[in-house]
């Protein structure tokens, strides 16, 4: 009896000196490497499923890609957005092509109408030289003169304003005294007047004509050079 609990006790004792000795790294190592096995298998799942979830969307994706009635929809689009950008360039050549004739319109008309109002500035001109000749005492003193006098007034007015509604116009600078303006006359001599300012306009030998805002012939005057 004696002797089983010496030997009991003894090993016990050899039990707790080898337990004492083994290194306390060694532990946590094994648990480490456990919970690393552990861990790996919810991964290996995740890894699967994904998979299986990307070999789905292929196979969508193939199944898409061989509907042919996706096909037919997808070039009859192409060919509806062709047809209309075709359809607009087409609008904007014949809108293009209706602007050039219409300028091209327009500027023959102008040409026309220019060579022609300089045909008549030679008849507006003479009538204005033969009104200008005769004097007021001259028509005062005979009446048939002064009926031909207010004739050829009346034509001249009557000529003046339809050329007028096709855009010519006469001008005459010195009635307002305008300043000197090369593009709008032409100066044919200079002279002094001390009452007006230089480059002013005194005198006009023939007016000035203009088509459409466009100087047709400019007025050919006298211009003030008192310096």
């Amino acid at each position: 009896m004696l002797h089983r609990q010496i030997l009991r006790a003894s090993r016990s004792l050899t039990a707790q000196a080898v337990e004492s000795r083994v290194p306390q790294t060694f532990r946590p190592s094994v648990n480490a490497s456990r919970t690393a096995q552990r861990s790996a298998v919810p991964a290996s799942r995740w890894y699967s499923e994904s998979a299986e979830a990307k070999k789905e969307e292929n196979g969508d994706k193939a199944a898409e890609a061989e509907d042919p009635a996706k096909k037919e929809l997808e070039e009859a689009k192409k060919q509806v957005t062709d047809l209309t950008d075709k359809w607009k360039r087409s609008i904007a050549e014949y809108r293009n092509l209706q602007e050039q004739t219409k300028r091209e319109v327009q500027a023959a008309k102008d040409f026309a109408l220019q060579r022609f109002a300089k045909d008549l500035i030679d008849s507006v001109d003479n009538f204005d030289r033969a009104l200008s000749t005769v004097g007021e005492d001259k028509l005062k003193e005979n009446a048939d003169l002064k009926a031909l006098h207010d004739g050829l007034k009346m034509t001249e007015n009557i000529l003046t304003n339809t050329l007028k509604k096709h855009g010519l116009e006469r001008f005459d600078p010195s009635e307002n005294a305008e300043k000197f303006d090369a593009n709008k006359h032409e100066a044919t001599f200079m002279a002094p007047q001390p009452d007006k300012p230089d480059g002013t306009v005194f005198f006009t030998q023939s007016k000035g004509f203009s088509l459409n805002g466009r100087i047709l012939r400019a007025a050919k005057v006298g211009v003030v050079k008192n310096s």
